[in-house]
């Protein structure tokens, strides 16, 4: 080993990364980027990451209709402005031409989806979940004692919902007398 001392040591690093910094080199100029940026004329919008249940905050950036860009909101306290690489890629999710952007169906025995239009769609999982509730509605229980409840729908909450929507969620459920309730969060 040579006599290099650890404070000597500290001392050539660091001379080495002050001269490393320094632009000798002859004609060679550094110029900041001047161009427009790509959301310039932009419009910001805040929402929150789909994908799990940390509730990443989000910055998207919206023009003509279309996302242009997501990047995580600085701002919001659980994530600083950053995000996973699922979060990152959120862009193509949205941007992504084989996405549904309207809902199927399948009629009983049938091998083929067909599009329906969300009309038709939110009908009958309103008819389907007042229909079971109906049927299956129990006021009391086998001892007599009054409860209220339809055992035969459950419910699984999302992570994309925030604290108020979460409320409203819970007191519609709670009022159709579902005991089953869970969170994505948990599962």
């Amino acid at each position: 080993m040579s006599g290099l001392s650890r404070r000597g040591f500290l001392k050539l690093i660091g001379t080495s990364v002050a001269v490393s910094g320094l632009n000798l080199s002859t004609g060679n100029k550094a110029y900041a980027y001047s161009g427009k940026l790509k959301i310039a004329n932009a419009k910001e919008n805040y929402s929150v990451c789909c994908y799990c249940a940390v509730g990443c905050g989000l910055i998207i950036h919206t023009e003509n209709g279309k996302v242009i860009n997501i990047e995580g909101n600085p701002d919001s306290p659980i994530n600083n402005g950053s995000l996973c690489s699922k979060g990152s890629a959120l862009k193509f999710l949205v941007n992504n031409e084989e996405r549904l952007k309207k809902p199927l169906y399948r009629a009983p025995g049938s091998d083929k989806w067909e599009e329906i239009s969300w009309d038709k769609a939110l009908t009958e999982i309103a008819k389907r979940v007042k229909a079971t509730r109906d049927k299956y509605f129990e006021y009391k229980n086998k001892d007599g004692v009054v409860v209220n409840r339809v055992t035969k729908i459950a419910s699984v909450g999302s992570a994309a919902m925030d604290n108020e929507e979460c409320y409203l969620f819970q007191k519609f459920i709670r009022s159709l007398g579902l005991v089953y309730i869970e969170h994505q969060a948990r599962i």
